[in-house]
């Protein structure tokens, strides 16, 4: 059985997206290739769009997202509507599709449309001398403010989910994206700390990024800073060490 909703604005390209669902595997345009995911940008009866084909869920999770809870796909493209709603920036939803069968999901593809951007938050990690780097920073720490107060935890808060886009001199906007996992609730102040945790900040970074928040949302810029490099560290040394530990049961296996 199959399910494609498309959006009220983009019903006029149903029959160019069922195409390319069908020809999906043959269609060139990669943006990206892992064991979990297959993303292109293939190009719709002159408009841009992006097709993200989700990793087919195992037989349990089969069961669930067919039965249970929704799939990916339909969340991602529920979930960015309600950022919009809520003026958050995010590619425009166009449409989602479901396959399953009698025992669950098979398939599963969220559509949106292609944002041109300039770099990702990715870039700002890497590339220290990257130009108006400290402005772009204190503008995405009020982008995160505004994602809160919008009650909003995008618990996906990690560099490669926001894209950057420059709209005039010193002014950007974000996009998010990667949107499967978030909550709509309010957030106390230990609870949006938190939330930067994901995002690989430098020392340097926290104290701009901290500074910013701070003045937003009426609090110490040490309370800030202290409570954000703690979290930070904490979620790093975490990661490190699991990296780690894989490393060494790497080594032991060959020397088996």
């Amino acid at each position: 059985m199959n399910n494609l909703t498309v959006h009220p604005n983009f019903q006029n390209y149903r029959q160019g997206i069922e195409q390319v669902l069908k020809q999906f595997e043959d269609k060139q345009g990669f943006l990206l290739k892992s064991d979990r995911n297959v993303i292109k940008s293939i190009e719709v009866d002159g408009i841009q769009l992006n097709f993200k084909k989700f990793k087919t869920p195992n037989f349990f999770n089969a069961f669930i997202y067919k039965f249970i809870r929704p799939s990916k796909a339909k969340r991602s493209f529920n979930y960015a509507n309600i950022l919009l709603k809520k003026s958050i920036q995010t590619p425009k939803p166009v449409a989602f599709f479901e396959s399953s069968n009698f025992f669950g999901l098979r398939d599963s593809f969220y559509i949106s449309l292609q944002v041109d951007y300039d770099l990702d938050f990715r870039v700002l990690i890497h590339e220290l001398n990257y130009p108006n780097r400290d402005e772009i920073l204190r503008q995405f720490a009020k982008f995160t403010y505004s994602l809160h107060e919008a009650e909003i935890n995008f618990l996906d808060h990690s560099p490669g989910n926001t894209l950057i886009k420059a709209t005039a001199e010193n002014q950007y906007e974000f996009f998010l994206i990667d949107l499967n996992r978030m909550r709509f609730e309010s957030l106390n102040f230990d609870q949006r700390m938190r939330n930067f945790r994901r995002l690989w900040l430098s020392k340097y970074m926290i104290t701009i990024v901290a500074k910013s928040y701070a003045e937003w949302f009426g609090e110490s810029y040490t309370t800030t800073q202290q409570l954000m490099l703690k979290y930070s560290r904490s979620f790093q040394r975490k990661v490190n060490s699991k990296k780690l530990r894989k490393r060494a049961q790497k080594m032991q296996f060959k020397r088996v």
